[in-house]
């Protein structure tokens, strides 16, 4: 495919010649440093070719009238779901999670919010039949290190979680070779991953989720309370890059949330019926999130076996396709599970 194809601007087409660049394979391989140096070209305009190179290494799927007359579109994949290997959240959620747009999971330390990414990067690797989408996941840390032990444990025992899958088939994954991880310090390496790193492994096929854990830990700690208008621009930005990664490549994108405490006037507690806290960042990342998904831990505990765990609860706060309600769930050594009477 040559640059003239891609639909760039004639500057960005004369840069990228006069550097030299042959290939959308080359630049996506490229680092962002790299690129401005060699090309000379604005924040801006490099953003626009990494998106128009990631897009022409997507294989493309061409609709014809008469699919489009029945409303029909391959590409956008509407009712796909990506599931949670939870038969219980899976009712909750209709399926799963939605493959176009962000999904937000909020909750305070040690609700389990981890634990369910996790768990969603194992279940993505499963063929569509069995609730997955045949592709790996790109889980990006922006504060712990990532929990390879407990992942190596899930993996251990995805046959006791997963019962209604083949363990000859089970048996066949790499797990571990298909999640692919990044570590994030600050915004800028964020960007840098979600432009360039991002698009790369989705355009290649190797991942079809993308998990951020947790989006607000660089917002909080680069901004100070008087740069509201500079860190609002810069979250805008980041949700918009989610977006179109999101619909390019029609891959569900989990994003972990941390809570604040909602006071009133009087400064007693103010928030839902059930909780004294509230996902961080406030209205301008909630107008961004598709679904906004709650977790948290409630007083009880339920046992199974030989194994307890501290009783949980999934609450569905807003989505357009799910009704307002909640399930109660317990952390075990396979995963998440639904508790349907936990007394």
């Amino acid at each position: 495919m040559s640059w003239d194809q891609l639909q760039l601007k004639p500057r960005i087409i004369s840069a990228v010649r006069k550097a030299q660049l042959k290939s959308v394979r080359e630049v996506l391989c490229s680092s962002g440093p790299d690129l401005q140096n060699m090309t000379g070209l604005s924040p801006s305009d490099l953003q626009e070719l990494l998106h128009a190179a990631a897009t022409a290494c997507r294989p493309h799927q061409p609709v014809t009238a008469l699919q489009l007359q029945r409303g029909e579109c391959p590409r956008l994949e509407s009712g796909l779901r990506l599931s949670t290997g939870c038969p219980v959240l899976n009712q909750l959620l209709r399926g799963g999670l939605p493959v176009g747009g962000v999904t937000e999971l909020s909750g305070e330390s040690g609700a389990g919010k981890t634990q369910l990414g996790l768990q969603l990067c194992l279940s993505v690797q499963y063929p569509v039949e069995h609730g997955g989408l045949g592709a790996g996941a790109l889980y990006i840390c922006t504060e712990d290190q990532f929990p390879i032990k407990r992942l190596q444990q899930l993996i251990s025992e995805q046959s006791v979680l997963r019962s209604d899958v083949p363990p000859s088939l089970i048996s066949s994954l790499r797990f571990s070779d298909n999640v692919y991880i990044e570590h994030t310090a600050d915004l800028d390496s964020l960007q840098v991953c979600l432009s360039r790193r991002a698009p790369l492994l989705l355009a290649q096929g190797r991942v079809r989720l993308i998990v951020v854990d947790s989006v607000a830990a660089l917002f909080r700690c680069e901004f100070q309370a008087d740069d509201w208008l500079e860190r609002n621009k810069q979250l805008l930005c980041f949700s918009s890059m989610l977006h179109k990664l999101s619909q390019d490549f029609t891959t569900p994108v989990l994003c972990i949330n941390q809570v604040t405490d909602l006071f009133n006037q009087s400064g007693s507690g103010l928030s839902a019926p059930s909780s004294s806290v509230s996902p961080a960042l406030g209205l301008a990342w909630a107008n961004q999130v598709l679904v906004r998904l709650m977790m948290r831990r409630l007083q009880g505990t339920v046992v199974r076996g030989d194994q307890s765990s501290v009783l949980r609860r999934l609450d569905v706060v807003f989505a357009p396709h799910l009704a307002r309600d909640s399930r109660d769930i317990g952390v075990w050594k396979e995963g998440l599970h639904g508790v349907l009477d936990p007394d």
